[in-house]
């Protein structure tokens, strides 16, 4: 399978939801290169950057499901290397 490094932006708006996010990012584990999250207290959301190293449709997935999470925004950027 080719695989693809992608950024998977997520910026989580509810905080109920940061257990969910970090599960799927625990389940997806394998395809982790690094994550960097920053919590933006004065407009009350966490940054949540995740590089993966991941075939295309796994990205999808993850991106979809945490795309489907309440108060979760997820956007990706994939590059063929």
């Amino acid at each position: 399978m080719n695989s693809r490094v992608s950024v998977v932006s997520i910026i989580i708006k509810d905080e109920e939801a940061a257990g969910k996010v970090n599960e799927l990012l625990h389940e997806f584990r394998q395809y982790v290169v690094g994550r960097m999250g920053i919590p933006y207290r004065e407009k009350r959301v966490s940054i949540i950057s995740v590089v993966i190293d991941a075939p295309g449709d796994v990205t999808s997935s993850l991106s979809g499901k945490l795309g489907m999470l309440e108060g979760v925004s997820a956007k990706t950027l994939t590059a063929k290397v």
